[in-house]
């Protein structure tokens, strides 16, 4: 587990998919990949997850930092990590999703936005807090929140984009979370696979 939170840290940025085609969202990881972008998360909203999760696991194996999102119970977390996923983020912090990762020896990232619930989800286990959604108060918000927590490592999402990526950042962020400013939805439907590796590559250098 140890080994893989570092490199989640060391990569310091995680695109977070969503899409209905499991072959298209293979395409769009080979292509993030090909960019520079190493870490990967297959949110619960998209259809047939689970398949989907195994499908990449199977195709790109160690090759990337393959997790699942927006999980909202234990249950959930389980069919993940038996699919494949190899860490768990959650928009909300629940002691019981991070019980179960510790169970499986799982990285875990809670989600959180003020004080109370970051400290809430730090002190329950968490690796990372995610403070979703990140564009709500900005780089400065985080800024704020790091100093009198500067040993929670924290991971804005939401909003994070090629032009903040170097605030958050600064700001004290241990790494990005990034959705839809990092792979366009209708880049994934038109198998645009230059746009996705031009984008990738466009973080990969804000962020180095």
């Amino acid at each position: 587990m140890n080994d893989l939170l570092s490199r989640l840290l060391d990569t310091r940025l995680i695109a977070v998919l969503r899409t209905d085609s499991g072959e298209a969202l293979l395409e769009t990881a080979e292509a993030l990949l090909e960019g520079g972008v190493e870490a990967i998360e297959v949110t619960f909203t998209v259809p047939k997850a689970p398949q989907i999760i195994e499908q990449v696991a199977d195709r790109l194996g160690d090759r990337i930092c393959l997790g699942a999102g927006t999980v909202l119970d234990p249950e959930t977390a389980r069919i993940a990590i038996l699919a494949g996923a190899r860490y768990v983020v959650s928009p909300h912090t629940d002691e019981r999703i991070i019980e179960l990762c510790r169970r499986y020896s799982v990285p875990v990232m809670a989600g959180a936005l003020t004080p109370t619930e970051t400290v809430r989800a730090w002190q329950a286990g968490a690796d990372v807090v995610k403070i979703f959604p990140a564009d709500t108060f900005g780089p400065a918000y985080l800024k704020a929140l790091k100093g009198p927590l500067p040993q929670v490592r924290l991971m804005p999402t939401g909003g994070v984009t090629v032009a903040t990526a170097k605030a958050f950042l600064d700001a004290g962020a241990c790494a990005l979370g990034a959705g839809s400013s990092l792979v366009e939805k209708s880049w994934i439907e038109r198998r645009d696979r230059d746009a996705i590796v031009r984008r990738a590559r466009e973080f990969r250098a804000a962020i180095d």
